[in-house]
């Protein structure tokens, strides 16, 4: 158990965008309503999945939509709170904790924003150890936990609430009305029990971010390359090094979808390499050869 305060939340922003491959939200305002949020109500709480009792209520809290959308249509800070709260009314029980989803920008940062204004404890786990772009993509789904009842709400205050038969098809609904709430909404969807989420959940996925942010900090304040220790602290490899030279995007379906385009340098000048994305980064190519696809993670540093 320790306290995640604003210098935490700014080095679990720089991790959590790197194992985001791309997606996740907009990082800087995820950053920002997670700030503002402590900065009114103190400091979060965050435990080990270890620490949750077997029969307490656990809910992830997240938005859902295309990234690019929340540049523009920026949450008011209090639709999550709402989604979050509407999914305790329906279930007719008290949340004990909540939890991100995902590791990205702006769904590693919810979590904190909402345990900021509820005073819970935050779970230092998530569904993925990454950042995917479907409801279903979680490891939650594969041990057959149901995505819902969820709930979605808006900006606006709009209010959908999902039962559906099974967790795709919850993806396809939620998808088209997130569509219909102009391109992004916050959900609180895959209620479950401590106890299928010490068994079910990626743990210490928060304390990673944080591990790999501060790398990243250190390099940027110390002006050094911070490549060698992120591999090293990530078990990766360096895949290609280059400029990005040309980015093809396009908002379809409630995705961001397109293409990344880097001209080599160093050893790799003369190379190409195009990295195909639906939010995350999918498949990094060289002409027609595939050098990495999902689930690995491919991080542009």
């Amino acid at each position: 158990m320790r306290q995640i305060d604003e210098t935490v939340i700014e080095h679990i922003t720089l991790g959590a965008s790197l194992l985001g491959t791309g997606g996740g939200g907009d990082p800087y305002i995820g950053k920002l309503m997670a700030l503002s949020a402590v900065k009114k109500h103190g400091p979060v709480t965050m435990i080990s999945p270890v620490d949750v009792p077997d029969e307490a209520l656990v809910v992830p809290s997240a938005m859902m939509g295309a990234p690019i959308v929340a540049v523009e249509k920026i949450p008011n800070g209090k639709e999550f709170l709402r989604s979050f709260k509407g999914l305790e009314k329906t279930l007719g029980r008290k949340i004990y904790a909540t939890l991100p989803i995902e590791a990205g920008g702006i769904n590693s940062m919810i979590p904190i924003a909402v345990a900021a204004q509820t005073g819970l404890p935050i779970v230092d786990a998530d569904g993925m150890g990454r950042a995917f772009p479907e409801i279903q993509m979680v490891t939650f789904h594969l041990y057959e936990v149901p995505a819902c009842p969820m709930v979605l709400m808006d900006e606006k205050g709009n209010t959908v609430l999902l039962e559906t038969i099974n967790n795709n098809t919850a993806e396809s609904i939620a998808r088209a009305v997130t569509v219909v709430m102009g391109g992004s909404a916050m959900m609180s969807n895959y209620s479950m029990t401590g106890r299928q989420l010490k068994k079910f959940g990626i743990p210490h996925i928060l304390s990673f971010s944080e591990k790999i942010g501060k790398i990243l900090s250190k390099g940027t304040q110390k002006g050094i390359n911070p490549i060698d220790e992120i591999l090293a602290i990530t078990k990766g490899y360096q895949l290609f090094k280059g400029k990005i030279i040309d980015v093809e995007r396009k908002l379809e379906g409630g995705f961001n979808k397109g293409l990344a385009k880097i001209e080599g340098i160093e050893k790799y000048k003369g190379k190409s390499l195009a990295v195909d994305f639906q939010n995350e980064n999918l498949i990094a190519r060289m002409k027609d050869q595939v050098l990495a696809m999902t689930p690995d993670l491919i991080c542009i540093v």
